[in-house]
């Protein structure tokens, strides 16, 4: 069999044929929820948010002054590698929460840890702010959704690259090379209005002079350790991030309008509930996104009755995972069939 891969770019031919399909800003299924259950859960805390990110912080202050104290010995591995996990990884359910303002009912604080872990993240905010929503509003839609992480046929140099952010960062590059002369890239004027351009460039401005300034002191000092904790970070320490967010879709439907097709809820322990901000409940996330990280677990319980079997571990994600992938690159229309209460099987409809 032949391997055709689609247009996965938004700004491409399959984005007038996803509108044509009626599959852009369309009404998604979502579970019943009574009225009150749900005024409940939508509430926003100041309590966990602060909480969480004061713990975030903290881990990641010893790990860094660890690091630093370690320079130059063997313990430098173990003691970056902690950092730039809590860096690169931890930070990006963070930018996930806190760009969604829901985290949060402090407008102010929202705003600085958004801010803070989009540049973690290496991501600039502005843009990402808009990216996202699209992401949420058109989830899995080829040719609109510019979030799409696993395109069919798969590539696993691509993934192994991106265990090291080798693709975002590039990507990201470009698109600060666009803000630096004062435009905005192509792909993301279709999905952020022109009232947030201003915004946008002189946050990739900001980006690019941070970086620059600690290029610059790098080579004053003749010493890269300033950009093992500022920067580089968001590469060396990626790979959490990559192990997470393959579980989120990959492998799954697209286009169609039934998040229990095209998205995953995974089981995951204490530990990894903190790093991820209870992304593991990714179905509810997409399915109710004005519901807080920290409520969840509790929209979870209401809605499982209608939901698809969880899997049960991260492993067992994988395991369903990576042969669906390797499918995929032989057999770009495959995709994992999910069971979902009161649908036909064979049915995403």
């Amino acid at each position: 069999m032949s391997v055709s891969a689609r247009d996965y770019s938004i700004i491409g031919p399959e984005s007038q044929r996803a509108k044509d399909a009626g599959l852009v800003s369309a009404n998604w299924y979502r579970c019943d929820v009574p009225r009150d259950t749900m005024k409940s859960l939508m509430k926003r805390r100041n309590g966990p948010a602060v909480r969480d990110t004061l713990i975030w912080l903290a881990l990641l202050g010893v790990s860094g002054w660890l690091a630093h104290l370690s320079w130059g010995t063997w313990w430098m591995i173990p003691a970056f590698f902690v950092y730039g996990t809590l860096y690169g990884s931890v930070s990006d359910s963070r930018w996930h929460e806190f760009g969604h303002g829901t985290a949060s009912k402090s407008a102010w604080f929202t705003t600085v840890v958004y801010h803070f872990a989009s540049f973690l993240d290496f991501r600039e905010a502005e843009s990402w702010r808009w990216s996202h929503v699209r992401h949420h509003s058109d989830t899995i839609i080829v040719g609109s959704d510019p979030e799409i992480a696993v395109p069919r046929p798969t590539s696993w140099i691509a993934h192994l690259a991106e265990f090291f952010a080798i693709r975002s960062v590039w990507a990201e590059c470009k698109k600060i090379g666009y803000n630096i002369v004062g435009k905005v890239s192509p792909t993301v004027r279709d999905y952020m209005p022109e009232s947030s351009y201003r915004r946008s460039i002189w946050t990739g401005r900001i980006y690019a002079l941070i970086i620059a300034g600690v290029v610059a002191w790098c080579i004053v000092i003749r010493s890269v350790e300033p950009a093992m904790f500022i920067g580089l970070p968001t590469m060396y320490g990626r790979w959490l991030l990559v192990v997470y967010g393959l579980t989120q879709h990959a492998g799954l439907a697209e286009d169609v309008l039934d998040h229990r097709f095209n998205t995953r809820t995974v089981r995951m322990n204490i530990v990894n509930r903190f790093l991820y901000s209870n992304m593991n409940y990714h179905i509810e996330h997409h399915m109710f996104p004005t519901v807080p990280y920290y409520s969840l677990p509790a929209l979870h319980e209401a809605v499982k009755h209608d939901m698809p079997a969880v899997y049960p571990s991260i492993a067992a994600a994988y395991r369903e995972i990576i042969p669906a992938l390797r499918r995929q690159m032989q057999d770009p229309t495959y995709f994992v069939e999910r069971s979902v209460p009161g649908v036909a099987a064979g049915s995403t409809a």
